[in-house]
């Protein structure tokens, strides 16, 4: 074996070890293996580890905007980060799918902005949530079943945010606004009979800016760099994701494509592509003022 080959698979080896290693919260620092993933106070204190504040906008600074709903499939595979893990069993408490990581911060109270539309009218909280995601049914011999939507059964997220100009800036920026874990009906879970189960409704919906700080606490598996995971809050900000949108802003009561583009898919994907292509033109239309 060449020199080269051998110093490869020495530094791979020290790679593989060290990222390891620091996978794992306070891994270094722990006298007792039940302190291995666990931060002191101090440590927590001196990281100060938030999410990065968004900038006061001025409505006068905004030239244009527009409202848009756009759908992540989890069936892409971009979008998989968003997905996994479904299994907590094998993986440390610090990784959990997004539905998971949404649901811990209810349950804990830090996500407390939830609703049942996507326009915020109808404030819901943990009850309601348990209502759509959980049925307990007699099996009509005495027991009960419990049918539950868990990480599997969600197909995906939808979005709601706003694209705008900011003329202060001088760019073209996105701002998310909420979101909603899409699933199944739970009442048509194990029901053979029921023709349902394809179709998907909105769980739950989430106004961002309030979920952001507990979303920054959940991590996702960096591929490149275990030592440096990724926040929900920094993938989801950053756009780091395939959607397609599925409405717009619109006169005739934000109607959905579906609904004016009706039986043809490829017109619906042509359609959503140029309601995309129109906002990123906003942005060389004001440079042209």
């Amino acid at each position: 074996m060449s020199m080269n080959w051998k110093r490869f698979y020495l530094v791979a080896l020290t790679l593989v070890s060290t990222s390891y290693a620091s996978a794992q919260a306070n891994l270094l620092n722990a006298k007792k293996v039940s302190e291995i993933g666990f931060k002191s106070e101090a440590q927590i204190a001196s990281e100060d580890d938030k999410p990065l504040p968004y900038g006061n906008i001025s409505d006068r600074d905004v030239l244009w905007s527009k409202v848009v709903w756009e759908y992540v499939d989890l069936n892409q595979k971009i979008n998989l980060p968003y997905y996994y893990p479904i299994d907590t069993t094998n993986t440390g408490n610090n990784r959990r799918s997004l539905y998971d990581s949404l649901l811990k911060g209810i349950r804990d109270g830090e996500i407390k902005e939830i609703y049942d539309d996507s326009y915020f009218t109808t404030k819901i909280g943990m009850d309601e949530i348990k209502e759509k995601t959980l049925d307990n049914r007699d099996d009509g011999y005495g027991n009960t079943d419990t049918y539950e939507i868990k990480s599997e059964q969600v197909k995906g997220y939808m979005l709601k945010g706003i694209w705008y100009f900011d003329k202060r800036q001088g760019e073209l920026k996105y701002r998310l606004l909420g979101l909603a874990p899409m699933g199944p009906d739970v009442q048509v879970l194990g029901r053979e009979e029921i023709d349902d189960g394809d179709s998907i409704y909105a769980l739950f919906w989430v106004f961002y800016p309030d979920a952001r700080e507990s979303l920054h606490k959940s991590k996702v598996f960096n591929a490149l760099n275990s030592a440096r995971p990724i926040s929900y809050d920094n993938l989801l900000n950053a756009r780091r994701f395939d959607a397609i949108i599925q409405k717009e802003e619109n006169l005739y009561g934000d109607r959905s494509i579906k609904d004016y583009v009706r039986g043809n898919s490829l017109f619906q994907l042509l359609e959503a592509n140029r309601i995309k292509e129109g906002i990123r033109d906003r942005e060389m239309d004001m440079w042209n003022y």
